[in-house]
């Protein structure tokens, strides 16, 4: 195969490090890449003219469009978490409809990223102590039983825990639970 026949395979992604190892992955498959930082260096790239790919790290919703697709193909692009597989020539009420899903879906996950990132930074707020006594309150333990494990008394206990529910902004002992559930702390870091 000469050169200019070469397939190749444009990978886009904002992490270097997994940039790299799938270069290393497709040059050990023998298979020539060309990686970019932004999808916006991707479109600037003079690509050659010859059999490619593209493996993107996508963040937001797509809608594909094709004129030659088929059941497998949109199959596949739906587990992928395509939001609609829409055939050429297509309604333009099914593209406008398909366009306010994915706008929605994208901001449901924004917000859900946010609260999670706002989260955590409460989280990291916490002193080691006082992640400490949030690990074990909201493993059911009593103060007491708080104070005995950590060898404190239990009026620092009490002092730790307020601490902990004015830091990650919980309303109750419920809340303070729910939060730590979706940090998703193991079991010795709660």
């Amino acid at each position: 195969m000469t050169p200019a026949e070469t397939p190749t395979v444009f990978v886009v992604d904002d992490d270097p490090s997994v940039r790299a190892s799938i270069q290393g992955l497709l040059k050990s498959a023998s298979l020539r890449s060309e990686s970019f930082g932004t999808a916006e260096e991707f479109l600037r790239s003079k690509r050659p003219d010859v059999p490619s790919c593209l493996v993107l790290d996508v963040h937001i919703p797509i809608i594909f469009i094709t004129g030659h697709g088929d059941i497998p193909m949109t199959v596949k692009a739906m587990k992928s978490g395509a939001v609609e597989f829409l055939t050429k020539p297509f309604d333009d009420q099914d593209l406008l409809n398909a366009i306010h899903q994915a706008l929605d879906r994208d901001r449901a996950a924004r917000r859900q990223q946010s609260n999670f990132a706002g989260l955590r930074k409460c989280y990291e707020a916490l002193s080691e102590r006082e992640r400490e006594v949030m690990g074990l309150v909201v493993s059911g333990m009593l103060n007491k039983q708080i104070a005995f494990e950590l060898g404190i008394s239990e009026i620092t206990v009490k002092i730790h825990r307020g601490h902990v529910m004015r830091k990650m902004q919980a309303d109750s002992l419920a809340d303070l639970v729910r939060m730590s559930s979706k940090l998703e702390l193991p079991p010795d870091k709660k």
